[in-house]
């Protein structure tokens, strides 16, 4: 009976009620995607809109922010880099891979083609699902729509969603993860990594000289960057890993004087563009002048000064100057704020976590040390195994 319930259910019977997808031509620029309410947690397909014809890519605003900090370059023209087409944006490692699958495939080879590298699949509208204007349409189908089907029939398969993550194998190393105090720029290949692989980015601190153990701190995700638009680019940009998770904990609206220890940090680092970006103007003479004049009289009043930085709930956090030696950030958001569980923890209740959450993954912590990470493609390749192959033998399937 577990077995049928992934090859007795068709993808059609998870679309149903799904709104039609957006999508841009790939010759769109990343302006385009933002002017169209890419902060949305909606993605957009990469697309020429014709029957019939593969969806070259799928793209949402965390993809551009990331592409706008990917490199000096960018760093310092963002308007420039605002023009960048949608195709440069996939060239760039934009990776999240869409497949098409028809809607009469069974929900198994929904789970085969996610396990088989596919981000998100894209599923064609029948005519009795909408209107006649939808015909022709696309829809997606996530991975967390799946795990969400799945949890709906949890009594199906109670045998194993009763037991521990770890005893079916479903945890494996937490390799997104960047120390606190190191500079939110290197945690940008993690960034685009974890954007293509359903996770976020772990933020650790040492729990002592000289020991392995990391404690998680807090997490970057895809979802916290998008709502914070530009000012997310900025933070990267003149922030620790650790003071950028407080400063996304604002959902975008931090207060003035946290945007001015950024601002000034943009400032004394010279991007100007930047600057202007996060000011909301354009990168013209006259605002880069202005820019300019102001990072002059920063620079010097400012230089040999603290700033303080003040996270969701009135906690300063202190952006030390470069030139002050031996000052570090100190301050630090909540590991509850993350989804986490334990070694423990059964596959039920990881799901149900992660579903209530919205997450894509659910981090395994003892006493707050970051052990491993549970992700819903983990959930996923465990059911598949468990379910269809009827394993009760306890042996978990191989997670490499």
């Amino acid at each position: 009976m577990a077995e049928r319930l992934l090859q007795a259910h068709q993808v059609s019977d998870l679309c149903i009620g799904k709104p039609a997808l957006r999508w841009l031509p790939p010759q769109s620029t990343i302006a385009d995607l933002e002017a169209g309410g890419g902060r949305d947690d909606a993605a957009v397909a990469v697309w020429d809109g014709s029957k019939g014809s593969d969806v070259a890519g799928r793209v949402c605003m965390a993809d551009a922010l990331l592409f706008l900090c990917a490199d000096d370059d960018n760093l310092a023209s963002p308007a420039a880099a605002l023009q960048a087409t949608l195709s440069d944006l996939l060239a760039a490692g934009a990776l999240q891979a869409v497949r098409r699958i028809d809607p009469d495939a069974s929900v198994l080879e929904a789970v085969d083609a996610f396990l088989g590298g596919a981000h998100t699949l894209a599923v064609p509208i029948r005519e009795r699902w909408h209107a006649a204007a939808d015909r022709g349409k696309l829809c997606w189908l996530t991975v967390e729509d799946v795990v969400l089907f799945l949890l709906s029939s949890v009594g199906v398969f109670s045998a194993t969603a009763s037991r521990s993550v770890t005893e079916l194998g479903a945890v494996r190393p937490a390799a997104l993860a960047v120390a606190a105090g190191d500079s939110a720029l290197s945690a940008v290949p993690l960034l685009r990594a974890a954007l293509a692989s359903h996770a976020s980015v772990a933020v650790v601190a040492g729990t002592g000289t000289g020991s392995p153990a990391r404690r998680l701190v807090g997490e970057i995700s895809p979802s916290a960057l998008r709502s914070g638009g530009v000012a997310s680019v900025a933070a990267i940009a003149a922030l620790s890993a650790g003071q950028l998770v407080s400063f996304l904990d604002w959902g975008g609206a931090p207060p003035a004087a946290t945007l001015h220890a950024v601002r000034s940090r943009l400032r004394r680092r010279n991007l100007l563009g930047m600057l202007d970006l996060l000011y909301g103007g354009t990168t013209d003479a006259s605002s880069s002048s202005s820019s300019s004049s102001s990072a002059s009289s920063s620079s010097s009043s400012s230089s040999d000064e603290d700033e303080d930085i003040v996270d969701a709930n009135g906690r300063k956090l202190i952006i030390a100057s470069p030139h002050r030696h031996g000052s570090s950030f100190l301050g630090r958001r909540r590991a509850e704020e993350a989804t986490v569980c334990h070694r423990g923890s059964s596959l039920v209740a990881v799901m149900v976590q992660a579903m209530v959450h919205r997450a894509t993954h659910v981090w395994v912590v003892e006493e707050q040390e970051l052990v491993s990470v549970v992700g819903l493609l983990d959930v996923l390749r465990v059911l598949r195994h468990h379910l269809v192959a009827g394993s009760g033998c306890g042996m978990h399937p191989d997670l490499d």
